[in-house]
């Protein structure tokens, strides 16, 4: 009878469990946009913050921060912009809403010289018409980084901070509003505004962000508890005011981005695989039933210097689009649009 010593039956293992050679360790220098598994695709070159056209076919996304808003037709890659036809200070999201008209949120002034405060301080909601003939008509309230918009409903949801009004919420408090868009006597204006979570309520603190409302009854939105136990991944219901925490990985960095069409899982920014925080990031899926199981789905931290992130998922649940971004940069800075394809990697 042949004997193995511990570290043959270890490589012995190795070579039973994968008919692939190990792929090699990326070096420095190397960008993982040139080494991408046959799933994902580069889309464009440049621009941040995707979301996807409820048919699927068109991908909306921002030129860069404080930039023009442009859209990809994915069958063709044919890039065309969206906000070129009347003068603007910029914009840092735009989402699709349900009529095909365009959430915009933006600053009314930039100033090059202290740009901070057209994201952090000033930025506001707009609706920009689908016939891209006239200027965007204001919502009436500022937002802090991104809104939620429903799959189904005119209906969106917004955060507020004191950084945004300093005069009406408490130094560190934050909440998440919802409202309705509606259209009946003229241009779009906010109904039915509903206080959802503030963060004083909580029994620990954080700086909440609202990401998406949850599929299929969306009765529930899911949002960042920026702060508590490194960020944590969580979930309020709309008609209880319940907070589940769902990702519970107190060591860990977790956002949530874009949520799948059944609602079973979302997409996290995570940096499981090296602990080193929100600027070493990629992108991961968890089961949204509160055990906190993840599945890793790209590897661009695995390169020195990069990251991804921003993901966002088809209304079909086929695609997934992110952003390639640089670990140093500030969140939320991309270099280019990639389409991550599941039904290929499945097969």
């Amino acid at each position: 009878m042949k004997h193995f010593t511990p570290l043959s039956i270890l490589l012995f293992t190795l070579a039973s469990c994968s008919s692939q050679p190990l792929a090699p360790q990326p070096q420095p220098g190397q960008d993982p946009a040139d080494n991408l598994p046959p799933h994902i695709t580069c889309l464009t070159f440049f621009g941040e913050r995707a979301d996807f056209s409820h048919d699927g076919k068109r991908i909306l996304f921002v030129e860069k921060t404080y930039g023009d808003v442009y859209e990809v037709e994915i069958a063709t890659r044919i890039i065309r912009p969206i906000t070129h036809h009347y003068h603007h200070e910029g914009y840092v999201r735009a989402l699709y809403l349900p009529n095909g008209d365009i959430l915009l949120s933006g600053a009314k002034s930039f100033n090059a010289d202290d740009p901070g405060p057209a994201r952090w301080r000033d930025p506001e909601l707009w609706v920009l018409d689908k016939s891209l003939k006239k200027k965007p008509v204001p919502l009436g309230t500022k937002c802090s980084e991104g809104p939620a918009v429903s799959r189904t409903k005119m209906r969106i949801a917004y955060t507020l901070t004191d950084g945004l009004y300093p005069d009406r919420l408490q130094k560190g408090q934050s909440q998440i509003w919802t409202a309705d868009i509606d259209y009946t006597n003229g241009p779009p204006k906010l109904v039915n505004k509903k206080l959802a979570l503030d963060s004083t309520a909580l029994p620990f603190k954080c700086t909440l962000e609202c990401q998406n409302f949850r599929p299929k009854d969306e009765s529930e939105l899911t949002f960042s508890a920026y702060g508590y136990q490194g960020t944590e991944v969580m979930g309020v219901n709309l008609q209880t005011g319940k907070v589940t925490n769902y990702s519970v990985a107190p060591v860990q960095y977790d956002e949530p981005e874009g949520i799948f069409p059944d609602g079973q899982y979302t997409l996290v920014e995570c940096d499981k695989q090296n602990l080193k925080g929100a600027g070493h990031i990629d992108i991961w899926k968890l089961r949204l039933d509160g055990s906190g199981q993840t599945t890793r789905l790209t590897h661009f931290s695995d390169y020195p210097g990069f990251k991804a992130s921003n993901p966002v998922v088809s209304d079909d649940g086929r695609f997934i689009a992110f952003q390639l971004a640089k670990s140093t940069d500030q969140a939320g800075v991309g270099y280019g649009i990639f389409l991550y394809d599941l039904t290929k990697e499945k097969k």
